[in-house]
């Protein structure tokens, strides 16, 4: 009996003991700090295709403005040397090249350019080398130099409005670690390998200043870091090799993705541009699709055809304003984040599409619109009236336009080859009571008022407003871009 209740009681501890070490092992798991530490898709899971047309479909919108960018890298690579790119577009590779006038209205590389600054422009691949920026004396003249990173995001301030003195800058790439030469004011760093730069220089549209800016014009440029040697560069640009343009079906913007080839393109942009804080889980996501198509035939045949889908299904809605930014009054809308996307996909996608390379809002506030005051499409058989009240023109310290852009977002051509209209022009009339009336119309609204007239064509069109250097009125929003008023 004895022996019985000793059996018992070690066999009553034992259990308690191995229950005590079960709730001692039951510990809390260590929660991830770091996105290294968050598990990711296992490889070789098995996809369906819904499955993967869910993943491809938000892939393609999500990397489409990533994917352009590459590709427009690549087309400027193919360049020998700074030129035109069909005649019209600056184009150089670890260089810049810089227009002397206007871009001309009958090119197709970039929706949405403006006839209010001379651009210059140039891609640069600094894992090869880090690149000088020289900045002239531009004295009283608006200019800005903006250095895009291959998420359309811009990564620098040099400009008038940052108070940028004349010399030398130095751009970088991520894992620069040379010595700063003497000479160099400052150095700026990309976060990606590529980067597009595209200085921005006004002119007033008269003979007398397209003269005037010339000299400065000559001292713009961008080269590479072995080249430097603390000496202002001279270039004449008027002189630059004409290359040719990328050919593109359609009547649009040159095609720079291609549906067919965008998933087999991705991947190589991806590790091209790293992902932001918070962007690891969604590159991995994607990337398990990616990984999986590469092995098997169903899964990449899936991929292309989601992509053909998603790009004539969600990206031609991106063209209409009104799918771009938010309102910004009377029938306008406004981007919020242009050039500092971060992990604002849809609009950054949107500008992609539509507007390509924007400046930060401290730079240029853009306000655009398709529509009348009563939400009609504007469409030149029609006439409008776009009228700023006495000392409501937009609130800048910079320069402010206005400009008409046909359906496919580039200028109308017109025998007065007039595009946009705003402080360059210095023959504007104002009306008695101080106020700026602004026409729009396939047709003249009359001798008196053609100084005040941006030609339509015969059908739909768009008007676009840019503030540059805009005051904190336009900025904050309590300025609203005026209603266009459909007029007899």
């Amino acid at each position: 009996m004895k022996k019985t209740v000793m059996a018992s009681l070690a066999l009553t501890v034992a259990f308690t003991t191995t229950t005590f070490a079960q709730e001692a092992r039951a510990q809390q798991v260590p929660l991830p700090t770091t996105a290294a530490q968050v598990a990711g898709p296992a490889p070789g899971t098995p996809m369906t295709k819904p499955y993967v047309q869910a993943v491809a479909r938000m892939a393609y919108v999500w990397g489409w403005p990533l994917v352009d960018a590459a590709n427009r890298a690549v087309a400027f690579s193919k360049a020998p040397e700074p030129g035109l790119l069909g005649g019209t577009v600056p184009v150089a590779y670890n260089r810049l090249a810089m227009l002397t006038n206007y871009v001309r209205p009958d090119q197709r590389s970039i929706t949405c350019p403006n006839q209010d600054v001379v651009y210059g422009s140039g891609f640069f691949d600094l894992d090869r080398e880090a690149a000088v920026i020289q900045v002239p004396d531009f004295g009283d003249r608006f200019w800005v130099y903006a250095l895009y990173d291959g998420r359309t995001d811009e990564f620098a301030e040099i400009g008038k409005q940052y108070g940028t003195k004349p010399g030398f800058y130095l751009m970088v790439g991520a894992s620069w670690k040379g010595e700063t030469p003497a000479g160099i004011t400052a150095v700026v760093r990309s976060s990606t390998r590529f980067v597009f730069a595209i200085p921005r220089i006004f002119m007033d549209d008269t003979p007398e200043d397209h003269t005037a800016i010339q000299p400065v014009l000559s001292q713009v440029n961008i080269y590479p870091l072995s080249e430097f040697d603390r000496k202002m560069k001279v270039t004449d640009w008027s002189k630059l090799p004409h290359f040719p343009a990328p050919t593109s079906g359609g009547k649009g913007e040159t095609k720079w993705v291609n549906p067919d080839t965008f998933f087999d393109e991705l991947p190589a942009v991806m590790k091209q541009v790293p992902p932001l804080p918070g962007e690891e889980a969604l590159y991995a996501w994607i990337g398990s699709v990616l990984d999986a198509a590469a092995t098997d035939p169903n899964i990449k045949k899936t991929l292309k055809e989601t992509a053909a889908a998603a790009d004539n299904e969600m990206m031609p809605p991106f063209l209409r304003w009104r799918y771009n930014g938010r309102p910004a009054g009377n029938g306008w809308n406004s981007p919020v984040n242009n050039a500092q996307w971060g992990t604002d996909y849809l609009n950054r996608t949107g500008t992609a599409k539509s507007n390509m390379y924007d400046n930060r809002p401290e730079e240029t506030k853009y306000i655009y619109t398709d529509d009348d005051s009563q939400g009609r499409q504007l469409n030149g058989q029609n006439s409008y009236a776009i009228t700023f009240a006495k000392g409501e023109v937009p609130p800048v310290k910079g320069f402010w336009s206005v400009t008409l852009y046909n359906a496919l977002h580039f200028f109308n051509p017109n025998s007065l080859n007039r595009y946009s209209l705003g402080t360059k022009n210095k023959t504007l009339t104002y009306n008695a009571d101080g106020s700026l009336t602004l026409y729009a119309s396939a047709k003249s609204p009359g001798k008196d008022k053609e100084s005040n007239w941006l030609p339509a064509p015969n059908g739909p069109f768009s008007l676009y407003i840019r503030a540059y250097w805009a005051d904190k009125a336009i900025l904050d929003g309590q300025w609203k871009p005026p209603a266009v008023v459909r007029v007899p």
